[in-house]
Parts: structure tokens; sequence; C-alpha cells
């Protein structure tokens, strides 16, 4: 007599691993919703963060143009400008992008252009501190996250589109 085990006991086998990966898929699918109602904020707050941090540099530039002029001339060495065309396009660029980013308008067109002020902010200083370098990884992260995602539904350019698909 041969024993009967492979099909007796392999069936409610097979259907305890199937409820389990069924239930384990119901979950994952129960947290990727709860997730996505997050996403709006998650962006909004990413955006606010991160238009922050260029808009007051911006201001800073602004308050005293003689030294921006002289930190353009003799910290930032930016490639192909000269430093005064550095300088009007550096502070235009971190007072004008934060806005049209925090408000969600423009699409990843802002974030995509303060990515390139913030790798131009790394280039072109000779020397970075560390903690300093990695606020600017940071800052670029979060833009490039901005910039493949989107601004999320909180943002004009949502609320400007009159027909979504």
């Amino acid at each position: 007599m041969t024993p009967k085990t492979s099909s007796s006991t392999a069936a409610p086998a097979m259907s305890i691993v199937q409820a389990s990966a069924q239930r384990a898929l119901r979950l994952r699918d129960a947290l990727d919703r709860l997730l996505n109602r997050f996403q709006p904020v998650a962006a909004l707050l990413a955006r606010g963060y991160v238009a922050q941090v260029f808009f007051s540099a911006g201001l800073t530039k602004l308050r005293d143009w003689d030294t921006t002029v002289a930190l353009f001339t003799d910290e930032y060495h930016v490639p192909l400008l000269s430093p005064a065309v550095a300088a009007v396009l550096g502070t235009c660029g971190e007072v004008v992008l934060p806005v049209l980013l925090v408000l969600g308008l423009g699409g990843r067109i802002p974030a995509l252009g303060l990515c390139v002020v913030n790798a131009v902010a790394v280039i072109s200083l000779s020397e970075i501190a560390p903690a300093a370098l990695q606020q600017h990884i940071t800052w670029g992260v979060l833009l490039v996250g901005l910039a493949v995602f989107g601004a999320g539904r909180w943002a004009v350019d949502t609320l400007l589109k009159v027909n979504p698909r």
C-alpha cells in the first residue's frame, strides 16, 4: 500500500497559501488607497518646503544687491556666464520659480528650473560643507520627485483644467 499524502494534504496547504496571499493583496490594496489620499498634501508640503528655501535665498540676494554681485564675482564661479548675468539669472530663478512651484502653476517646469538653480549652486562653489551639500541633495531629490510625479491635485494647474483626462 502507498501512502495518500500527495493530494489529500497538498490541497488544504495550497488553499491556506492562496488565502494568505489574497489577504496580503487586499491589505496592500487598502494601504495603497490610504496612502494615495495623502499624495496631494505630501506634494504640497514638498513644494512649500523647497519653495521657501529658494525664495528666502532670492530675497536675501535682492536685499543687498552689491553684496550679491560681489559674491557672484568672488565666491560663485558660474560657468559660461559673467558674474552680473549669473547674479540676475540666479536671483530671478530663486524669486520667480518658487512662487510658481508652491502654487502648482506651470506644471513641472518650476521644479526642473529649480533643479538647474540647485545644481548650478553646487557646481559653482569651489568648496561646499558636507552639511550644505546634504541639504542641496535633499532639495534636489524633492525637486526631481515633483518634476517626475507632478505638483499633485492641490495645484493651480489642476484647478485650471476644464476637462481633465
